[in-house]
């Protein structure tokens, strides 16, 4: 019980936080034009969710206060370089690269190549959405090691369920294991893919609540990256294929239809094949659209503000009221958002498993016929 009021104490705060901080940031976004009419909202807008090579805390006196990250950069020019990210910020230039301040590379480091032509180079920088990932399995790890330690230490048959920690991690374990993985694959192999669905939930899940919050370690937009939730839906699709039986690529080489819809033109195998890469592109895009557009809702809402300023005193007002009431709800749909697309993504992965390991059926025959 102490666990759950600390967690919805937690809950509260993180709401209050997110508030304060998205309009925090957009007030210092903004305070860089001379008027409300030069702020520039969408531009705030897709600096906060997108990705950057530098973790931004706050601003302080005019002064940007940034955590700098590791930048590993191939230039067909300049070979490999490795800096941290504060040698190119401000306009800096290090060894021939630099930050593109517009154009299709704005944001991103290039080099000029010898037409003056802005080159993009082979980058794999630690950026702020890769730091936050390696922050989120590291955080994950230690939940799981910390729960695990209570039953090397504890005998759970005698003193019961533990509390805490260590019993939010086992109800919301023994939820995902038995409601969605044992009950979608089945009692006879879903002990094989319990621990990949189980980590994907859980990445999932504290990734969008880490996005939620806008301080520090949290406020990147992991899961709203599309290349994140790209690389999660190719991880469900070799689960699936690789491991299908031979019940299920009969099902889509050569299903039981009429031979003439299978033969000599093959319609049913060009739509199964088509539903096979559907399935982990609806993954992808579920888990990216809704995201993004909760992060797109929140920092929009709080930008109204701005807009409203030259309206006059009272329409302004009006609207600041208003924005914060919305806020405060879409702040807490957040919540509950963060916790459904992981439910839905390991509830969908399990369901497309689950029809792989599918054996075929028999039916029975009645004694009379």
């Amino acid at each position: 019980m102490r666990c759950l009021k600390v967690i919805f104490l937690s809950l509260v705060l993180t709401v209050g936080f997110e508030i304060v901080g998205q309009a925090g940031n957009l007030i210092l976004g903004a305070s860089e034009g001379s008027s409300p009419q030069d702020v520039d909202v969408a531009h705030m807008l897709f600096g906060h969710i997108g990705d950057s090579y530098g973790w931004h805390i706050t601003d302080w006196n005019g002064q940007h206060i940034t955590i700098p990250l590791p930048c590993i950069v191939y230039s067909r020019q300049s070979g490999w370089s490795v800096f941290m990210s504060s040698r190119v910020e401000h306009g800096h230039e290090y060894n021939g690269l630099f930050l593109a301040e517009d154009g299709r590379y704005e944001g991103k480091i290039v080099e000029a190549g010898p037409d003056g032509e802005l080159i993009r180079p082979f980058d794999i920088s630690i950026t702020k959405n890769v730091a936050s990932l390696m922050f989120t399995a590291l955080l994950l790890i230690a939940l799981v090691l910390g729960s695990a330690r209570w039953y090397r230490r504890h005998d759970a048959v005698q003193e019961g369920s533990p509390k805490g920690l260590a019993g939010l991690m086992e109800m919301m374990i023994m939820m995902v294991n038995d409601d969605l993985i044992k009950a979608s694959i089945g009692e006879k192999d879903y002990r094989r893919y319990a621990p990949y669905l189980l980590t994907v939930f859980f990445f999932i899940f504290l990734s969008n609540l880490l996005g939620i919050v806008p301080f520090f370690p949290g406020g990147a937009n992991v899961t709203g990256n599309i290349a994140v939730t790209m690389v999660l839906a190719i991880c469900t699709f070799l689960a699936v294929n690789i491991f299908g039986n031979k019940h299920y690529w009969k099902e889509i080489l050569w299903p039981d239809v009429p031979l003439f819809l299978k033969f000599p033109i093959p319609i049913m195998q060009t739509i199964e094949l088509f539903g096979l890469i559907s399935k982990p592109f609806s993954l992808m895009v579920r888990l990216f659209a809704n995201i993004m557009a909760g992060h797109a809702m929140i920092l929009g809402l709080v930008a109204v503000i701005f807009v409203t300023a030259k309206l006059g005193p009272v329409i302004n007002g009006s609207m600041t009221f208003i924005t914060l009431v919305f806020g405060v709800f879409m702040d807490c749909l957040e919540l509950l958002v963060a916790f459904i697309q992981a439910y839905v993504f390991t509830m969908l992965s399990s369901v497309f498993i689950g029809l792989s390991r599918q054996e075929e059926s028999h039916p029975e025959q009645s004694e009379g016929s």
